[in-house]
């Protein structure tokens, strides 16, 4: 193979790379770094907040709250996409990671919010634990964020998934 082929093979190699590599961080938020993981649901907002409620008082979680911050907006003369917030916890799980760091009550309760995207794509997001780990600068809490991040992402998932 001559080298303007070659050449050519490997400059449209990297180009599908790098595409390959922005479609999917693009489409994929839980892919971003801002602390946040989302997943994408199957169910309209209204349905997977229940989803979500369901499984968390299923597994002996509260839930403290539920916001339905698109109906809050539409009160006061404001279109917002459906979009609803649950607040949710269980104090054996929240306060030993209240113990090895105080400061990570700021961001507890645990909250998980469900949105529709401008394609009508419905979203759950909650906290990524490891981000407020690194937030609050926490040591010695390794199990207590695992078995945290192990949790979210099975409520997420049971909110989400057929």
């Amino acid at each position: 193979m001559d080298k303007p082929m070659m050449t050519k093979k490997v400059i449209l190699s990297l180009f599908a790379t790098l595409l390959i590599s922005f479609t999917t961080h693009a489409s994929n938020p839980a892919a971003t770094d801002n602390g946040l993981i989302s997943m994408k649901s199957h169910y309209d907002v209204t349905t997977t907040a229940d989803r979500l409620v369901d499984a968390l008082k299923e597994k002996g979680m509260t839930t403290f709250a539920r916001i339905k911050h698109s109906e809050a907006a539409g009160s006061v003369g404001i279109t917002l996409r459906p979009t609803e917030l649950v607040l949710f916890g269980n104090p054996k799980v929240g306060s030993p990671l209240m113990v090895c760091q105080q400061s990570a009550a700021i961001d507890l309760p645990q909250k998980a919010l469900i949105s529709e995207d401008q394609h009508g794509l419905v979203w759950l997001t909650y906290n990524d634990p490891n981000y407020l780990k690194a937030r609050h600068n926490i040591m010695g809490c390794d199990e207590v964020i695992s078995k945290i991040s192990k949790a979210l992402n099975m409520f997420a998932t049971k909110a989400t998934q057929p």
